[in-house]
C-alpha cells in the first residue's frame, strides 16, 4: 500500500489551523470512514480520528498520527478500531495535553491504558447536554451498531453527538442502524448539518463478522424524515469489503427528495458549511 506523505498531513494541519469561519458556519474535513475534523469559533474537535497505517485500507491516511498537534477535544464513538484508534491514540494524547475526550463507558478503560489521564475523560452520558470549555455543547445520542447494547449501568457501547457550535447544529450518528428513539431524538433537535453511515449491512459480512449500519436507502430516509438541513454520507470507502457507492445515495436523494441538499466529500476536503443563521448575523 501506498505509503502516508507526512509533508502532505501536515499541510492539512496547517489549513486546519489557519481556517477561521464566521458565525453560523463550520469547517468540516473528510478523514475517511468516520474521521473528520469538525472546527467552528476558534475550536478544533476531532470525531474518530482513524489515521494510522492499515495493510486492509484501499487508500492511505490523509494525516499521520503523530501529526495531530491541534486537537482540543475528541468525540469516540465506540470502541471498533477504525473509530477508536489505538495506535494513533496514544500519539493525540502526547501532542495534545490539554485534550479532553468524550467515549462511552465501554471505551474508558482502554482510553487510559492509551495514555489518557482521568481529568481528561468525560462519560458520553445520552440524554444530556455537556459543556466542554465555553463554545462548544454536546449531546450523545444512543446508536444501535445493529443491536442497542448496554452495559450493566445502562451506558451506550455506541453513541453518535449532536454537537452546537459556533451557531451550527451538527449531528455525527457514529455507527449505526435505525429505531425509533434515535429518529426521534434527533428529529427534535433541527439538525443543521448531518453526518450518516451508509454501508449498511447483510447476512455475508455478518458472517465475517463486520458489523454494519444503516443503507443508503435508509440514510437517505432518515435525511429527509428528520429534517436535516444538508447531509453528508460517511463509512463507504476505507475498507473494500465493507463499501458502498454513495453516488447511489445521491442517485436516490435525486429521484425521491430532490430538494434535499447533500455535499459528498472527497477525501482530505475542507468543506465550510454555511447555516441561515449566517445570514441572520450578517442582517443584524
Amino acid at each position: 500500500m501506498k505509503k502516508h506523505n507526512g509533508r502532505k498531513g501536515l499541510q492539512l494541519i496547517h489549513e486546519v489551523d489557519a481556517t477561521e469561519v464566521p458565525y453560523g458556519c463550520l469547517a468540516v474535513w473528510f478523514l475517511g470512514q468516520e474521521s473528520v475534523i469538525v472546527k467552528g469559533d476558534g475550536v478544533t474537535l476531532y470525531i474518530d480520528p482513524y489515521v494510522s497505517q492499515n495493510q486492509d485500507r484501499t487508500y492511505p491516511p490523509a494525516i499521520a498520527p503523530e501529526d495531530i498537534n491541534n486537537a482540543e477535544v475528541c468525540l469516540i464513538t465506540h470502541d471498533h478500531e477504525d473509530h477508536l484508534d489505538k495506535v494513533a491514540f496514544p500519539w493525540i494524547i502526547r501532542n495534545n495535553p490539554s485534550i479532553k475526550v468524550m467515549a462511552p463507558a465501554i471505551c474508558k478503560s482502554q482510553l487510559v491504558e492509551l495514555g489518557m489521564k482521568e481529568e481528561q475523560y468525560l462519560l458520553a452520558e445520552t440524554e444530556k447536554w455537556s459543556t466542554i470549555g465555553p463554545k462548544l455543547q454536546v449531546l450523545p445520542v444512543a446508536a444501535a451498531h445493529e443491536q442497542l447494547d448496554l452495559d450493566e449501568q445502562g451506558n451506550p457501547h455506541y453513541v453518535g453527538y449532536i454537537i452546537q457550535l459556533n451557531g451550527v447544529t451538527f449531528y455525527h450518528a457514529g455507527d449505526t442502524v435505525l429505531f425509533p428513539a434515535l429518529i426521534e431524538t434527533v428529529a427534535s433537535h433541527d439538525i443543521d448539518l448531518a453526518l450518516l453511515p451508509i454501508n449498511g449491512r447483510d447476512y455475508f459480512r455478518n458472517a465475517r463478522n463486520i458489523v454494519g449500519n444503516m443503507n443508503y436507502r435508509e440514510a437517505a430516509e432518515f435525511a429527509a424524515v428528520a429534517g436535516f438541513e444538508t447531509v453528508i454520507p460517511l463509512h463507504y470507502d476505507v475498507f473494500a469489503g465493507n463499501a458502498e457507492h454513495p453516488g447511489y445515495f445521491v442517485d436516490y436523494l435525486y429521484q425521491h427528495f430532490p430538494e434535499q441538499k447533500f455535499h459528498v466529500m472527497a477525501r482530505a476536503e475542507r468543506f465550510v458549511y454555511v447555516s441561515q443563521s449566517a445570514f441572520k448575523a450578517t442582517e443584524e
